[in-house]
């Protein structure tokens, strides 16, 4: 009997020239076939061909561009802004469409002109391949193939007898569709050896979205679903879809201080490697601050911090952390705090995870802050996708043994506040964060609601910021309704600002 364990001979990969796209592909697209690549105009499809060429070239395989949808010198200067070379020995734009040919002196009327224009196609490709003898061919595009076939059997028949040619030359072939047809060509999707989608996402505010999804490869295991890729100068950048599955890392299971001892007592040793917190409550309660204290106590330890920034602007967060007695300035000079203020118009939640990847596997990072979510939220429509990546974005950080801070501000001041959506599920503690009102004065409180690792206390403490950072009280047990914002005192319990001059 056959045995089913035996691995499948490896086959020879041909890079795309895009490192995110080959780790989709699980080491870049199979030597020797031929691929669809579709997406409407736009999506990047000829600056992935060129991508495709020029990674050819650096390994000393000759490629070959066909063109037909645009001219060779428009396809040259589309290179330059990327900063790429097409007039360098290795490479061929084939143009099959010269200016010779669209004159009146081209015309003729005894021939059907579909017939004698899509044959001198197809020969005109074949002779520049046995001329040239390359081993990477770019096809731009189908199209107008499609537009000179006018039938859909001469098409697909023609597509057919290109594929076995460039099959017996030994060419990996990349055929491009831009999708003008909208009939959804299947009979030419089962001809290709694996198709490609790219999509482009135009929302009401901020920049298109894109992204791509392999649709089949024949005889490989690629990475499925989409993955983001943004498209701008110097070419294409993919961010395969993270599976936090795929990155376990054993790590010392540990709890780590906030860098304030009443706070560690509150969360019941303070917070866990390997896992999230929360901190959640109105505007200007002190949620950033006080991540910005667990940042500088995990930069006291010795270790990296990456703080991402989607509310704040530097211009304001660094003065407000120096005021606190945090130099967050000199530790970004040195290394050890990595900031990066972002722009959710801009950054795809695909992008944001490769970028949180880089920080913690390339740059040693143990410790992360996502401040906030609420910014983060709009990075992309739909919110439901959103959520599902940021739980994986989460899993993965738990499973590298990260302590990640999560920040997350509700509406209203006083009161029940209220949320965009509810994130606590995502969270393996959550800190409550609250204002109340007491001897005349506007004053804050914290209770840690849940913790998944720890025996966490259910007091509810006053806390402040001053000169030395965060200070957190005694136990609230004289007043009442400290959650709900609406206080009363019960008692004589003495507050923060009473041993102190300034209230």
């Amino acid at each position: 009997m056959p045995n089913n364990n035996t691995p499948n001979p490896s086959q020879t990969r041909a890079s795309t020239g895009i490192s995110g796209l080959d780790n989709v592909l699980n080491g870049g697209l199979p030597s020797g076939h031929l691929y669809l690549f579709e997406g409407e105009p736009g999506t990047g499809k000829t600056t992935l061909g060129l991508h495709f060429l020029l990674a050819g070239l650096e390994i000393g395989e000759k490629g070959l561009y066909v063109t037909l949808s645009e001219t060779a010198k428009e396809l040259k200067t589309v290179a330059r802004s990327h900063g790429w070379d097409l007039d360098q020995p290795g490479i061929t734009v084939f143009e099959l469409v010269g200016e010779n040919e669209l004159g009146p002196d081209a015309e003729q009327s005894i021939i059907h002109p579909a017939e004698l224009e899509l044959s001198e196609t197809v020969q005109g490709v074949m002779k520049q391949v046995e001329n040239m003898r390359p081993q990477r061919v770019v096809f731009d595009s189908l199209s107008e193939m499609r537009l000179l076939a006018q039938d859909p059997l001469r098409y697909r028949r023609q597509v057919l007898a290109l594929k076995h040619f460039f099959a017996q030359h030994g060419c990996t072939v990349l055929m491009l569709d831009d999708l003008s047809a909208r009939t959804g060509d299947m009979q030419l999707r089962s001809i290709a050896h694996g198709v490609v989608w790219l999509h482009q996402v135009v929302g009401q505010y901020g920049a298109d979205k894109r992204y791509l999804r392999v649709a089949k490869i024949r005889g490989i295991k690629f990475r499925s679903g989409e993955h983001d890729f943004k498209l701008d100068t110097g070419g294409i950048q993919v961010f395969p879809r993270l599976v936090a599955a795929e990155h376990h890392n054993h790590f010392k299971a540990e709890n780590v201080s906030t860098g304030n001892h009443a706070l560690d007592v509150a969360l019941g040793g303070g917070l866990a490697r390997g896992s999230n917190t929360l901190f959640i409550g109105p505007s200007g309660v002190g949620k950033t601050t006080t991540a910005l204290a667990c940042v500088h106590a995990a930069i006291q330890r010795g270790e990296k911090a990456a703080y991402y920034l989607f509310d704040e602007g530097l211009g304001t967060l660094l003065p407000r952390a120096q005021a606190l007695g945090y130099s967050l300035s000199e530790e970004i000079e040195r290394g050890n705090l990595l900031i990066n203020a972002l722009d959710p118009a801009e950054v795809t939640a695909g992008e944001f995870a490769a970028r949180v990847r880089q920080a913690v596997e390339r740059d040693g990072v143990q410790a992360v802050v996502i401040d906030s979510l609420n910014a983060y939220l709009q990075a992309m429509p739909g919110s439901k996708f959103l959520l599902l990546q940021m739980h994986e974005l989460l899993t993965y950080l738990n499973q590298r043994g990260i302590m990640t801070i999560l920040v997350l501000g509700q509406h209203g001041v006083l009161g029940e506040g209220r949320q965009d959506i509810d994130l606590s599920y995502l969270s393996d503690a959550v800190v409550m964060f609250r204002y109340f009102e007491g001897r005349g004065n506007l004053l804050k409180a914290l209770s840690v609601t849940k913790s998944r690792t720890n025996q966490h206390a259910t007091s509810i403490h006053e806390f402040r910021l001053g000169a030395g950072g965060v200070e957190v009280g005694e136990a609230l047990t004289d007043f009442e309704g400290v959650i709900a914002g609406v206080s009363r005192y019960t008692g004589n319990l003495a507050l923060l600002g009473d041993s102190t001059d300034d209230t």
